[in-house]
């Protein structure tokens, strides 16, 4: 495995807009969206986690390239989606404007449109590559099938759903976590997944590491719901306090401060845990659910 966070980042970084496809001129603004929103930064946690996950189960990160640059089109149309008008009404993202800001609602949801499905576009031709072997195609159509779950509707989208009904009500913990597992934690579960099946991970490593995921994806969302309360704007990219002004269930607004960050602490040596019997071979998995607790001290 990479030594630390920064190797895997680079490298997604620099061959996020390698599998865009060849647009035609006469639709020139559709790529000029695209892009903006790819290489806009952010922490490329999603694609990272794949990658990672893949050299961890014993595979090679350059084999699984395609598929977490695919997970990182798929989460950057869900932030455009997220900060159109007609959902968030969102102006800041990544410390810039948000997309529907710079091209207008009408191609910004265009540009989601046309991530979510270059994403399973880029999957499927790489999966071409491999008909003639068996084996590796069964770990594509695995890996495929994991992160269009995570992304749906008994995933990502549910949970998005949720959090738009949720709005204005009152909101049980039970509902809240539902939220937070399906619109944040599913596409990381997916992503760790994803990544073990194209290492070809065993049954106990794949038990192992969907229990880190699934507490890693939940604990990161309740550290952005602290952060939203006492968040630096120019650090997080984004405003704070955007939660309280939509009215939006978070675990701060439902449980307090002291409860959500004890709860944070929870989580986090929950996903520490799932992975001790790993040893010094889970170090990077383990150094990242503490780093990202770490960002609401």
């Amino acid at each position: 495995m990479k030594e630390n966070y920064d190797e895997y980042k680079d490298m997604i970084n620099e061959h996020l807009l390698d599998y865009m496809p060849s647009i035609d001129t006469k639709s020139s603004s559709l790529y000029e969206s695209m892009k903006y929103s790819l290489t806009a930064g952010g922490k490329r946690l999603r694609s990272v986690l794949l990658l990672a996950s893949c050299e961890f189960a014993g595979g090679d990160a350059k084999d699984a390239l395609a598929y977490a640059c695919a997970m990182e089109y798929i989460h950057t149309y869900s932030l455009i989606h997220d900060d159109l008008p007609s959902m968030d009404n969102d102006d800041l993202r990544r410390g810039m404007p948000t997309n529907h800001k710079v091209f207008g609602d009408g191609i910004a949801t265009l540009a989601g449109d046309g991530l979510l499905t270059t994403a399973f576009e880029l999957m499927n031709k790489d999966m071409f590559l491999y008909f003639d072997c068996l084996k590796e195609l069964k770990k594509r159509i695995n890996a495929i099938y994991t992160i269009a779950t995570g992304a749906g509707v008994r995933g990502m989208v549910a949970g998005q759903v949720s959090d738009i009904e949720s709005e204005h009500t009152q909101c049980s913990n039970e509902m809240l976590e539902y939220i937070h597992l399906n619109k944040t934690g599913a596409l990381i579960v997916a992503a760790v997944r994803a990544g073990l099946y194209l290492g070809g991970a065993n049954e106990d490593m794949m038990k192992d590491l969907t229990v880190y995921a699934e507490n890693l994806g939940l604990s990161y969302q309740i550290a952005d719901d602290i952060l939203d309360v006492k968040g630096n704007e120019a650090e997080l990219g984004k405003k704070t306090g955007a939660d309280a002004q939509h009215e939006k269930v978070t675990y701060v607004s439902l449980n307090g401060m002291e409860a959500s960050e004890r709860k944070l602490k929870e989580l986090t040596m929950n996903a520490v845990e799932a992975i001790e019997k790993y040893y010094d071979n889970a170090e990077f998995f383990r150094e990242l659910v503490l780093k990202l607790a770490k960002r609401t001290k």
